[in-house]
């Protein structure tokens, strides 16, 4: 009856027509239920916070009843982003979360963020399939007690204290940086880091606004960030940053208005945690960018490569002992000694010290590392899609195949990975190339295919 917003990572729908207070009331019993389950104890503390969106203060309220008509406890940390919500579950040792958000998409939707302890994700296979369950039945344990309401105040300057350990601040320069939150909860993140360092930030778009004004804050499509692009350029600054909207994201356009690829950028990071923890493992999602695999080998590490999908990254990560992650989307995970999840804070304030250390300017910095052409990310609508990819498969057997999440196939002079989407009929590509003109050939070639 829900499968259409109980998604792969998250719930997510438009409201009211998929996602409701009602609903939502439901979705806080049931995992209480499952929580409280799984632990074997009643007194379980479980994370609230919501975004900006403007139905979130009503569907946060909805979700903290039904937590507690089931006899567990909520933890309020109100209006917050997804990291530091995750940084509240698990810095503090807590047995669950609950994000109310829908991050990237319009302002049409809402949705929940769903953690167990360590801030570990739950999917639809670890744990919201059984969620959507209870909630279709209608059936819940019967509480004899009521949770409480607890808020907790100042997660955000403990993230803070926490995120300036991870750098040295006396060595960034004082960089003009311009900031593009899209009206979103990257605002006071942001506002929090820069007030500890000696930079001078240009504002856009910086007032939270539910009604994202401005733009979609999806800084994975350029068409949302050339308007930052411009004003980097314009202001004759450093840099530019872009978060998405519940702050998860994060994307750094270079002192010419380019922006850095988030491959090239998870390279960057790769190289630094490396310096810092040698020969660690480094995760990275199987879409091309292979810069990353490159500075991972470079800089003797063990690059491991994982499904697409921020929850898939995070498992996998946490199993193999990575001590980074990132994801071609714009995730980038950290692990500390209480969990690993996205701190776009910490990649910032690393980036930057980087940058202050090699005194170069950003644009010098990522040059030799832009050795390989992207097609970006281009879907097809295909109805076969498993049909499909079999075709692909056989057609380019002479390279190097995979099937870890859709196929993957490698040469010499280029590699691409196709995969479904979960829940659309379609095909997604993403292909890369030693050179523009193998990767427009091939990227060409093979959506011919996929297009027949």
């Amino acid at each position: 009856m829900y499968e259409d917003i109980f998604k792969s990572y998250d719930i997510r729908g438009i409201v009211p027509d998929k996602l409701n207070k009602e609903l939502v009331y439901k979705i806080g019993k049931a995992y209480a239920d499952m929580i409280i389950e799984e632990l074997g104890k009643e007194d379980v503390n479980i994370v609230v916070g919501r975004d900006m969106r403007l139905t979130s203060p009503e569907l946060s309220q909805s979700l903290m009843k039904g937590i507690t008509d089931q006899g567990a406890n909520v933890i309020d940390v109100g209006l917050i982003s997804t990291p530091s919500f995750y940084f509240a579950v698990a810095k503090y040792g807590y047995d669950a979360g609950m994000q109310i958000s829908a991050s990237h998409n319009p302002k049409e939707y809402n949705g929940i963020k769903v953690v167990k302890a360590r801030a570990y994700p739950v999917g639809l296979a670890t744990g919201l399939d059984e969620a959507r369950k209870r909630v279709e039945t209608n059936k819940f344990r019967e509480s004899k007690t009521k949770g409480k309401i607890t808020k907790k105040e100042g997660v955000l300057n403990d993230e803070i204290e926490f995120t300036l350990k991870q750098a040295d601040a006396s060595k960034i320069k004082p960089f003009k940086i311009v900031i593009d939150p899209a009206n979103a909860m990257g605002i006071p993140d942001m506002d929090a880091l820069f007030e500890k360092l000696p930079c001078k930030l240009v504002k856009m778009n910086y007032e939270l606004d539910g009604t994202f004004p401005a733009h979609q804050a999806d800084p994975f499509q350029e068409k949302n960030v050339i308007d930052l692009m411009k004003r980097v350029v314009d202001e004759d600054a450093d840099l530019g940053i872009a978060t998405d909207g519940d702050g998860d994201r994060i994307f750094f356009i270079d002192d010419k208005g380019e922006l850095v690829e988030p491959a090239i950028l998870r390279g960057i990071m790769a190289k630094i945690f490396l310096r810092e923890n040698p020969g660690a493992t480094i995760c990275y999602d199987i879409r091309p960018g292979k810069i990353t695999y490159d500075m991972i080998v470079e800089n003797g590490g063990k690059p491991s490569v994982t499904k697409v999908g921020h929850s898939l990254i995070k498992a996998q990560a946490i199993k193999e002992g990575a001590v980074f992650a990132g994801e071609s989307s714009g995730h980038f995970f950290v692990k500390s000694d209480f969990g690993l999840f996205e701190m776009p804070l910490v990649v910032t304030i690393k980036l930057l010290q980087e940058l202050s250390e090699v005194n170069m300017k950003f644009s010098e910095y990522v040059k030799p590392l832009r050795r390989y052409s992207h097609s970006g990310e281009i879907n097809s609508e295909v109805e076969d899609k498993e049909g499909m990819m079999k075709k692909l498969g056989e057609k380019y057997k002479d390279g190097k195949i995979s099937w870890l999440d859709g196929v993957t196939v490698e040469f010499k002079d280029f590699w691409f990975n196709v995969r479904p989407s979960n829940t659309e009929p379609l095909l997604r590509l993403n292909l890369e190339a030693k050179s523009a003109a193998i990767m427009e050939k091939k990227r060409d070639e093979i959506l011919s295919i996929i297009r027949g």
